[in-house]
């Protein structure tokens, strides 16, 4: 496997404009590993607009090591071979069972290939015999499920496999989009794609290449033309996909309205740090019944679906809007392992504010998070010890429309769940 090119940390504008994988270093540790369309832009960019993942190691990096590559896939595959192999901190930490994925390869006659997640789930499982887990082998672990999806749906074009266990006597719509070999398959034929597409999965591209190369020239010399036309339809297009696929996306500086966004909360809000996270609450129910709530997260101004929560609220009895956002808020702070915001935005007045503050009360790291009330019929934020409140239309427009855009999404979240919750219910007692 090959090695890392270090550089100071100081020499970032010495890293290359090319796709490639990079390592975020102490004098002795590698910290964090990641994958870039661009490395200089990647990188530079952990340092000048750091997140809120960054700002928990970036000041003990002091060195930067980087690999280049061909191609996106190349950078992909990589970077998962070399977490696996070196187990980065920071990588490890924030390794989530539910966004990890692998790419499953069953041990049967004709193998299946499919995405799954950690296989640690499916051991923990009970409902997963030891015999079938036996069966299957997995590469990875791969971060970016979206991307791995798209490598396998283009190596299936190089390399027809199956994802069903069992194939009908008819062709299906993938056999008609030769990615699938079929009802009655070249048995030998298809278990040398399997192994040709593993290996370009671990990283062997050149020699998969060099081995059909080195098949289609034999072929060709015994007069085999078809044979070797196959093989050569094969080298090439592999040639081409790994060569062309763009998965990785370029680096985007944030937004000028978002810096001075930032500016302006830092002000409101008398915060010297840097504002990555902000988190909107809000509660739904009809007279106290099926009552949720949401939370929705806004990364530097920008809806973060991902991190969206649904809750059902579990206070019962007579409604009690306070009692609610309280259970709300407490409930998602007691989850430690999501990191907490710079802000929560909570929808009602100084009653609702004063039940969100009550929650942070036992937890000594919430205590640091700005809480503030946006009540709607006005449009008006309260703060925490003080009896003015502040008019949404008195602050400076991008600041404004960003409130506006967080109320808003964090009651349709919510009120879209409820309806959800309360449709169900109904069905049932039909």
């Amino acid at each position: 496997m090959e090695k890392f090119t270090y550089l100071s940390k100081t020499k970032l504008n010495d890293l290359p404009k090319a796709p490639g994988v990079y390592a975020l270093s102490s004098q002795k540790t590698v910290l964090y590993i990641g994958k870039a369309a661009n490395l200089k832009e990647r990188v530079k960019n952990h340092f000048m607009q750091p997140t809120y993942r960054d700002d928990l190691f970036i000041q003990d990096v002091k060195k930067i090591g980087y690999i280049k590559t061909e191609s996106d896939i190349d950078a992909l595959l990589l970077e998962s071979q070399l977490i696996k192999k070196q187990q980065p901190r920071y990588n490890v930490m924030w390794k989530d069972d539910k966004k990890y994925f692998y790419v499953a390869i069953t041990k049967e006659t004709l193998p299946r290939i499919f995405l799954t997640h950690q296989p640690a789930l499916q051991k923990q499982s009970l409902k997963t015999p030891k015999s079938r887990l036996e069966k299957i082998k997995y590469i990875g672990p791969f971060i970016e499920g979206k991307a791995i999806k798209q490598v396998l749906r283009l190596l299936r074009k190089v390399f027809p496999y199956y994802t069903a266990k069992n194939h009908g006597a008819l062709l299906c719509q993938y056999c008609h989009l030769n990615l699938c070999p079929g009802p009655t398959p070249n048995k030998e034929m298809y278990k040398k794609n399997i192994r040709n597409l593993v290996s370009v999965l671990k990283g062997k591209k050149t020699s998969v290449q060099k081995q059909l190369k080195k098949e289609m020239e034999s072929t060709a010399k015994s007069q085999d033309f078809e044979k070797a036309a196959e093989l050569r339809d094969q080298f090439l297009s592999l040639e081409s996909i790994i060569s062309h696929a763009r998965l990785l996306a370029p680096e985007v500086s944030p937004s000028v309205n978002w810096i001075i966004i930032e500016k302006d909360l830092k002000k409101l809000f008398s915060i010297k740090k840097r504002i990555t996270r902000i988190e909107a609450y809000d509660i739904s129910n009809i007279q106290g019944k099926e009552a949720t709530g949401s939370q929705v997260t806004f990364l530097k101004g920008i809806p973060a679906k991902e991190h969206y929560r649904n809750y059902k609220i579990h206070i019962t009895g007579k409604p009690n809007d306070f009692a609610m956002m309280e259970e709300l808020l407490l409930r998602r702070l007691l989850h430690k392992e999501w990191p907490y915001p710079q802000i929560i935005v909570i929808d009602g007045g100084k009653g609702q504010l004063t039940s969100a503050i009550n929650a942070t009360l036992n937890i000594s790291a919430a205590k640091k998070i700005k809480i503030v009330a946006l009540a709607k019929k006005q449009n008006e934020l309260f703060f925490p010890g003080k009896s003015k409140s502040v008019l949404l239309r008195d602050l400076p427009r991008p600041s404004e429309n960003l409130f506006l855009h967080i109320r808003d999404e964090a009651h349709r979240f919510a009120i879209t769940y409820h309806r959800l919750l309360h449709r169900k219910k109904v069905l049932k007692t039909n």
